[in-house]
């Protein structure tokens, strides 16, 4: 009862948001490349069109609003499937409504979930496939149960899916094939990795996450003729390096002695994720186009030199965009312009004349086509009660940093459900610092790990005998988990 009342509060404020902003919200730049790969499917060098998929199953609608509520729909989902592995767990209802509130009523995930925006997509796909694994229905005596062989494969097709989504996902497949072959017999130190029990799920995880994988990678073959997912991860790579790339200590060959960057550029400061797309930068003097397959080779190999020859800057890089993530106040980065964009606005958006992504269409026409001759419409006075929610109601940096927190403890100190823990703790952790990492910080970035640092710190809580005496059931066994073992 707790969450069904938490599920319809978070729903009612979805419907306002809806009201509010009846065909969604707009990112500038990848809402329209969103949409016109939707309309003009072929594989970009610079991004996966797991997201344009979708919004081509939805296109026959012609209705921005029926995708602003899918998206809503699978926001509330996620905090579901949350709430449903704690009670799992042995969490009491109370409790594990009190851990998904920041999934159901923090203002910049409904925000996020109503922009046309790759996202909510990519943190539901992710959510669905750890219930999967983590729904404990393996045979008796396992600690925790090895899941089956089918809902390893189902789980393997949602994160291979979710990668086609936001390519930020792929360290998560190495990450979750290894985490279902570290296994043991409850009560022992024998690892279960060498029996065949553990490797038949590992093999249909292994199998159906690398199937859409492979499946895209020929497409993109195809047409750009190498075997990848995108061909900009290079450039992404050398704008979290250029920074502080110091030529003399990182002693280039002599081809990529040019993309180091000069210190007027270096002056001005920019941030990676701006960097980039500045036309004066040296890659884009150097290489034409930037997104070549050979132009992403070279970029990378100079950032990854960059990273061996100058570690502590990398890491004090990368340490400055997770200090953004916890801190209480939020930071005008990449630039003002894009954290404005997280806000719900006070006026309609206004579309540039004649863009178009890809060739074929122009921001507003696509945008049209799918959303009527008004893509974008602000209504009184629904906007203003999302505006003025929005100053209060969200989950700061602070309070964000306490659930990892929680959830680390968990992976240290849980004896029951250290694992369980381990996979939650460890999604939320890669979607937060693998962006930052590879390309810079975004408060877009940090929304998706939120869910899972919440279900860590929820496993976490679960795993504490007294607080699952709470739920009344005897200890935390859930079902199908055999007799209970001495510690």
């Amino acid at each position: 009862m707790p969450f069904l009342l938490a599920l319809a509060g978070g729903a009612v404020l979805r419907w306002t948001a809806v009201r509010a902003y009846p065909n969604g919200l707009w990112f500038t730049g990848d809402s329209y490349f969103y949409l016109g790969y939707a309309l003009r499917p072929s594989p970009s060098p610079s991004k996966t069109l797991g997201y344009p998929f979708l919004l081509r199953l939805l296109e026959p609608l012609h209705s921005l609003t029926a995708i602003v509520a899918v998206q809503h729909l699978m926001g509330l989902a996620v905090a579901g499937l949350a709430y449903a592995l704690l009670c799992r767990a042995g969490l009491p209802a109370w409790a594990g409504t009190l851990v998904t509130l920041p999934l159901l009523y923090d203002a910049y995930q409904v925000e996020l979930e109503h922009l046309l925006m790759s996202e909510t997509l990519f943190t539901f796909l992710i959510m669905a496939a750890l219930t999967l694994l983590l729904w404990r229905t393996g045979a008796p005596g396992d600690d925790p149960p090895v899941p089956p062989w089918w809902a390893a494969a189902a789980a393997g097709l949602l994160i291979g899916y979710a990668v086609l989504v936001r390519s930020a996902g792929v360290p998560l497949v190495p990450a979750v094939l290894l985490w279902v072959l570290l296994r043991r017999r409850a009560g022992t130190r024998r690892p279960r990795w060498l029996t065949a029990a553990a490797w038949r799920p590992a093999l249909a995880f292994g199998a159906a996450a690398a199937l859409p994988l492979a499946a895209y990678a020929a497409w993109f073959h195809s047409q750009h003729g190498v075997y990848a997912l995108t061909s900009t991860d290079g450039l992404y790579l050398w704008g979290r390096t250029a920074s502080f790339a110091d030529c003399a200590k990182i002693d280039p060959p002599a081809e990529q002695v040019p993309l180091c960057l000069d210190e007027r550029i270096r002056a001005e400061g920019d941030a990676p994720g701006h960097l980039i797309w500045r036309g004066d930068i040296p890659p884009r003097r150097v290489f034409d186009p930037v997104a070549a397959p050979e132009a992403n080779a070279a970029l990378r190999g100079f950032a990854v030199r960059a990273i061996l020859a100058q570690p502590g800057d990398y890491l004090r890089t990368v340490g400055a965009g997770i200090g953004m993530a916890f801190d209480s106040r939020r930071h005008p980065h990449p630039t003002a312009g894009t954290e404005a964009l997280y806000h719900f606005p006070a006026r309609p958006h206004v579309f540039p004349g004649g863009r178009s992504l890809p060739a074929g269409g122009t921001a507003r026409s696509d945008a049209v086509h799918f959303g009527g001759e008004h893509p974008s419409r602000v209504v009184r006075p629904h906007a203003d009660r999302m505006i003025a929610y929005q100053e209060r109601w969200y989950l700061p940096g602070p309070a964000l940093g306490a659930l990892f927190a929680a959830g680390a403890a968990g992976v240290l100190l849980a004896r029951r459900r250290r694992r369980e823990v381990l996979l939650a703790w460890g999604t939320g952790a890669t979607l937060l610092v693998f962006p930052i990492a590879s390309a810079d910080f975004d408060y877009r970035y940090v929304v998706p790990a939120m869910p899972f640092a919440c279900l860590a710190a929820g496993l976490a809580l679960a795993s504490v005998p007294r607080v699952s005496r709470w739920s009344g059931t005897p200890g935390s066994r859930p079902r199908g988990s055999g007799p209970a073992t001495a510690p």
